[in-house]
């Protein structure tokens, strides 16, 4: 069943990326070879934060991580991207902030990398930033303050910040946020993997809800 955290073996439950270890035929870990880092901290993230009702919803997107991964330092920058730009929006204040400070961080980034002095926005960073100018404008000069960019690339902690922000913002459905963003994200890695999604053969909830049904607490 998935729940919460991490487990010891199978008997006593699985997150999402135990269970997508298990179907590679991996070693039992949340941190399996066979899914991108930062896509596999999205996972991770998603799977606590999701409402326990909502969590079993999760289980069809598990075999998609599996392979989706690549030392291309373009997926760490679309991913940071797309949580950062999906959550800016809703998120409260200081989240907003500190997503605004993740958003120029990995743009000033791509810049250098590409040996480009002007930063060219990705055009859902340049949405997201429009609908919080406040939050930019203080970003860019935090960023300003601070320097050159780090040695350390801003993804894990952007997408932490934006799933937390995303959980414990005041919307109608954050499960349901939390869950669209992981299924983007994988589409995304799909995407830049070259894989087909014409290719999967679709999956039937109901041969999954058995193995996979809502957890009881205490």
């Amino acid at each position: 069943m998935l729940s919460r955290g991490k487990h010891r073996s199978p008997r006593r439950g699985a997150c999402f990326m135990e269970l997508a270890s298990y179907l590679a035929g991996e070693r039992w870990s949340d941190k399996p070879a066979c899914t991108h880092p930062l896509l596999a901290h999205l996972a991770r993230l998603v799977n606590d934060l999701t409402d326990d009702a909502e969590r079993p919803r999760l289980a069809l997107l598990i075999p998609r991580v599996i392979g989706l991964r690549s030392d291309d330092p373009h997926w760490d920058d679309e991913l940071t991207l797309l949580a950062a730009s999906r959550a800016l929006p809703v998120v409260s204040e200081h989240h907003q902030r500190s997503l605004a400070v993740g958003i120029l961080s990995c743009e000033r980034r791509r810049a250098e990398r590409e040996g480009r002095e002007d930063l060219r926005f990705h055009p859902s960073s340049r949405r997201a930033l429009d609908q919080v100018p406040l939050a930019e404008r203080w970003a860019a000069a935090f960023v300003d303050q601070v320097g050159a960019v780090g040695s350390h690339h801003p993804g894990a902690a952007v997408v932490e910040i934006a799933s937390v922000g995303l959980a414990t913002a005041c919307v109608p459905d954050p499960s349901g946020m939390l869950r669209d963003l992981l299924t983007d994200a994988i589409a995304l890695c799909e995407r830049l993997a070259g894989r087909e999604r014409a290719a999967r053969e679709p999956l039937v909830p109901e041969q999954w809800r058995p193995v996979v049904a809502a957890v009881s607490l205490p």
